[in-house]
């Protein structure tokens, strides 16, 4: 398959910055062949000058070549570290831009329809795939400075004849085309293996990591150690399948830059000493110039290999703000036959595996619709993900947490929620005594899913954001599950005053009586009408 193009101007935000990284690759590079050249030149000429004389040695001038080689020596340090600097910079400013976009479009996809993409897969490619993408932006600069230092170069050997300039003109003019040859059949295989072992390394960790508690419980650490160890050597197969690559690349290099010296030495042997050392040197610093185009070559399987595996995210359609504003005046919702008007609070009953959650997790847009649910006479799948969420807020079975702070995990339901409006919620769903007990009360930070918190607790924080989100639909799944009875009657007590003061509408789901009292009417699954199966 054939790889797409950069996506989205990666790196290229930072143009000002990529130009003076060029800029200092400029100078390394044609710094370090007069470096060398000069070098050579000086050590011939300064032996040539002791073997004619006394007299030859005081007239020769060794202070301004001197003084340029420290010069040229610290032009290269000085600019090579600039470069790596500036074109670093640049690419981890693109990598930042660019996980942010692919993030924010996966977001705005509507899960109904959009690609399932597991959280290990998801990580391996915001995380993994965009920073194998780095050598697009770092090797950027380079190449154009190593063509210009060749040129030089080939400039400096044309001292020792123009025969010795045209061979090594020829050389270095064959170096790219012979360096991409050699990585491709070396690299191609190893990075596409490379690339696959390590998504799925990934997305089976995130998965057993889910499972922590039971894999502890169960005593089945050694069994998922076994698991991990079979995608890791893959992983490290292939990873010393590219790294012999690099070596081979290396040692090509050398024998190129060795062969690239002795045609040029054979071509001007009979040419003056001084020019000779000139040309030799300028040679084998032409040679080492390229070594940009190595790198590249090498790398350039697995970048394209991570933009093969970016594709999906890069083709995903952007947000696109509706021209009409949405409706975020409560709408009408129908189950099956029965209509609910705005304000109504509603308990969905039936027995496990009926549909229950299936249902309310449709209506919030969440997955596709099997039963016939609609918004404002308006079928479900046919209204975008937007509108739902602009009328439900829904507070799932499995309370999902970010690994960030209490803060962090509230403000998901609106960026802009204040402490006292935090606070007030968290009232309400009877954790605002537990967090103000906390040292660092909304600011603790909470682990992976809720880190510290029970399952209760979870519930709740969980409950506290969905009333945040302001949403003229409250849906609640298991609300008081892992609740002592004293608790789980508080917060039914302060959520139905809650209901009471804001006029929101309820669609609760509980196998658990108590929270039943929430609802003015039940409604069985089965009266909604029989699933079928969304084309």
């Amino acid at each position: 398959m054939k790889p797409p193009l950069s996506p989205i101007g990666f790196g290229l935000g930072e143009r000002r910055t990529l130009r003076w990284a060029l800029i200092c690759a400029l100078l390394a590079g044609l710094s370090s062949i007069l470096l060398l050249a000069l070098s050579g030149w000086f050590l011939t000429a300064a032996a040539v000058a002791g073997t004619a004389g006394g007299a030859a040695v005081l007239a020769f001038n060794y202070l301004l070549p001197s003084a340029a080689i420290r010069a040229l020596a610290i032009i290269r340090t000085g600019s090579r570290y600039g470069e790596r600097l500036l074109a670093h910079r640049a690419a981890l400013l693109g990598m930042a831009t660019l996980r942010a976009d692919l993030f924010g479009k996966l977001a705005a996809q509507d899960s109904r329809v959009a690609e399932d993409l597991s959280g290990g897969d998801a990580s391996a490619r915001l995380i993994g795939d965009i920073a194998a993408l780095e050598d697009l932006v770092v090797r950027r600069p380079t190449r154009p400075a190593s063509l210009a230092a060749a040129l030089f170069a080939i400039g400096l050997t044309g001292f020792a004849g123009w025969a010795s300039a045209l061979v090594l003109a020829l050389m270095l003019g064959a170096l790219p085309l012979l360096l991409a040859i050699a990585a491709k059949r070396m690299t191609a295989a190893p990075a596409h293996a490379a690339a696959d072992a390590l998504g799925a390394l990934r997305t089976r960790f995130v998965d057993l990591a889910a499972a922590r508690p039971e894999i502890i419980a169960y005593g089945l650490a050694d069994r998922v150690i076994a698991d991990l160890e079979e995608h890791a050597v893959r992983l490290d197969q292939a990873r010393a399948a590219l790294f012999r690559g690099e070596g081979v690349m290396a040692a090509l290099m050398l024998a190129y830059g060795a062969l690239s010296a002795t045609l040029v030495l054979a071509i001007a042997a009979q040419g003056p000493a001084a020019g000779i050392a000139l040309a030799l040197l300028a040679a084998t610093a032409s040679v080492e110039s390229m070594a940009a185009f190595a790198r590249t070559a090498l790398r350039q399987a697995s970048v394209d290999e991570s933009l093969i595996r970016l594709a999906a995210l890069i083709a995903l359609p952007d947000r696109v703000t509706p021209a009409v504003p949405l409706e975020t005046k409560a709408a009408a919702i129908t189950l099956g036959a029965v209509q609910l008007a705005p304000g109504s609070r509603i308990a969905i009953t039936g027995a496990s595996g009926s549909g229950k959650t299936r249902l309310i997790e449709a209506l919030a847009g969440m997955r596709p619709a099997i039963h016939a649910i609609a918004i404002n006479g308006v079928a479900v799948a046919d209204c975008s993900a937007d509108r739902l969420r602009a009328q439900v807020a829904l507070s799932p079975q499995d309370a999902m947490l970010i690994a960030g702070t209490i803060t962090d995990n509230l403000r998901l339901a609106r960026p802009r929620v204040t402490p006292a409006q935090m606070h007030a919620a968290l009232a309400v769903a009877c954790l605002d005594g537990r967090v103000a007990v906390m040292p660092a009360g909304l600011d603790t930070r909470l682990g992976d899913d809720g880190g510290s918190l029970s399952g209760g607790e979870r519930k709740r924080l969980s409950l506290a954001r969905a009333l945040l989100a302001g949403r003229p639909w409250l849906v609640l799944d298991e609300p008081t599950e892992g609740l002592d009875p004293a608790t789980e009657a508080e917060v039914i007590a302060r959520l139905c005053a809650w209901l009471d003061t804001t006029g929101t509408g309820l669609i609760l789901v509980s196998h658990r009586p108590a929270p039943l009292a929430l609802a003015d009417r039940r409604i069985a699954i089965a009266q909604i009408g029989l699933p079928f199966t969304p084309n």
